[in-house]
């Protein structure tokens, strides 16, 4: 959709219409990889400082212009496709090509300082969280701009959804989808996560931490022992994102919303996503029952549930592409 901010995802009925087209459109720069009968992936960038983003736009067969869904992957060193170093599930990848099919595009990307977007990242201590949210949203408008593009919505995955929340709130994307987003500060996440966990000392200073980053305060010298979550390094990170409050913020977006959560998911809660939907009028919840966090069947055994991280065979859990075309053809 080209244009400017001002018309940026305007175009609902459109997107609802366009979901129906057929064909095959290609662009000359697009590279010649079709994960889905008649589609073409297409390597794009953004320019950023130091260097370019990347991501990877998923185009329908059709003369479009087809609704696009911008997506975030998760926290830490995650990738476009929902992968990690040893971890692969290629959640965000499955959902990507089962849109195409339903003629949907979507724009999935590497977030700064991750896999093709690495060198965009000058150092892990300049990193903030609103950094992330602008980045979403200048990526929402880089799809906008595509002349085979019309409605543009945003997906956070995990942690992600948080991200894709702010972005919301600098522009006006057509829908908003948080899957497995938290619904309470990260600060909490992580105290949830920690607890039970830790030997009393080391869980005592892992809340002095939580406290005076929740303040804005960093600590210099945290304990060895909980350096990979508190190294000083990512402090200032962690006290940027503590300060948001997931449904606090969403109830600042008009965007209709899909919160999207599965019941067997040992990192987020079905209350979580409850919170999230509790916080706009008209929010469309989907719980889908045996679920987890990379959106595939799994059982509540936590060691069970974990191995299907790195399942890539396994499909996603019916129900996923469903809700997502359901609320953007609403």
């Amino acid at each position: 959709m080209s244009g400017g901010g001002t018309r940026i995802f305007a175009a609902r009925a459109v997107a609802a219409a366009a979901i129906a087209v057929t064909g095959l459109l290609l662009a000359a720069c697009a590279t010649a990889s079709a994960p889905v009968p008649g589609a073409a992936e297409e390597a794009v960038t953004l320019r950023a400082d130091p260097a370019p983003l990347h991501g990877t736009f998923l185009r329908p067969a059709g003369a479009g212009p087809f609704p696009v869904v911008v997506m975030h992957p998760g926290s830490g060193p995650t990738d476009r496709n929902g992968n990690q170093a040893g971890v692969e599930n290629n959640a965000l990848k499955m959902i990507a090509e089962a849109l195409a099919d339903r003629g949907v595009a979507s724009l999935r990307i590497d977030k700064r300082g991750v896999g093709a977007s690495a060198g965009a990242l000058v150092s892990e201590s300049a990193l903030r969280f609103e950094t992330y949210a602008d980045d979403l949203a200048d990526w929402a408008r880089f799809a906008d701009a595509r002349e085979d593009t019309s409605a543009v919505a945003l997906l956070g995955h995990s942690e992600g959804g948080v991200i894709a929340i702010l972005a919301a709130q600098r522009l006006a994307p057509s829908h908003l989808i948080l899957v497995a987003a938290p619904g309470r500060r990260g600060s909490d996440i992580i105290r949830t996560q920690l607890k039970g966990r830790l030997p009393p000392d080391l869980a005592g200073k892992a809340e002095e931490i939580l406290t005076a980053l929740e303040k804005g305060e960093t600590v210099d010298d945290p304990p060895a022992q909980l350096g990979a979550l508190f190294r000083p390094s990512v402090q200032p990170y962690l006290a940027s994102w503590f300060q948001y409050d997931p449904a606090e913020e969403l109830a600042k977006i008009d965007a209709p919303l899909l919160v999207l959560q599965g019941t067997t998911d040992i990192q987020i809660s079905v209350d979580d996503a409850r919170r999230l939907a509790g916080a706009r009028p008209n929010a469309r919840l989907v719980v889908i029952d045996g679920m987890n966090h990379v959106l595939k069947d799994a059982p509540p055994d936590p060691a069970a549930n974990a191995a299907t991280y790195n399942q890539p065979e396994l499909r996603l859990s019916d129900g996923v592409v469903d809700a997502i075309e359901e609320l953007l053809t609403e």
